[in-house]
């Protein structure tokens, strides 16, 4: 089992930027893709980018050009720098590893985008 631990989240006024991290441990090998997924209130958890070991990069259109996905798998962290950030941005965001075998998610961090 891989055990996915977030950070990073908080209170952030509109245009500012947060940077998520995620550190994973326990059988971390053959990790794949890695992700960010968020849910906000009363909506369904929805992906956020995901990042493959190689490197390639997915991004939920309303995202593209704002967040930036990363992965350092020396550190077996993955990161996600949130700039120009929104209101409809406020949300749990959650970690998320995939093996062969299974999938893992964190227990979440709150980014709540307020003035």
């Amino acid at each position: 089992q891989v055990q996915l631990v977030e950070s990073g989240g908080g209170l952030v006024q509109p245009g500012g930027s947060l940077r998520l991290s995620c550190a994973a441990s326990g059988i971390i090998s053959s990790i794949g893709v890695m992700g960010w997924y968020r849910q906000a209130p009363e909506k369904e958890r929805e992906l956020v980018a995901i990042i493959t070991s190689g490197g390639i990069t997915r991004y939920k259109d309303s995202v593209k050009g704002r967040f930036t996905i990363s992965r350092d798998n020396a550190k077996n962290t993955v990161y996600l720098q949130m700039n120009s950030l929104k209101p409809e941005d406020t949300a749990v965001y959650y970690c998320n590893a995939n093996r062969v075998t299974d999938s893992s998610w964190g227990k979440g961090t709150l980014v709540t985008v307020s003035s």
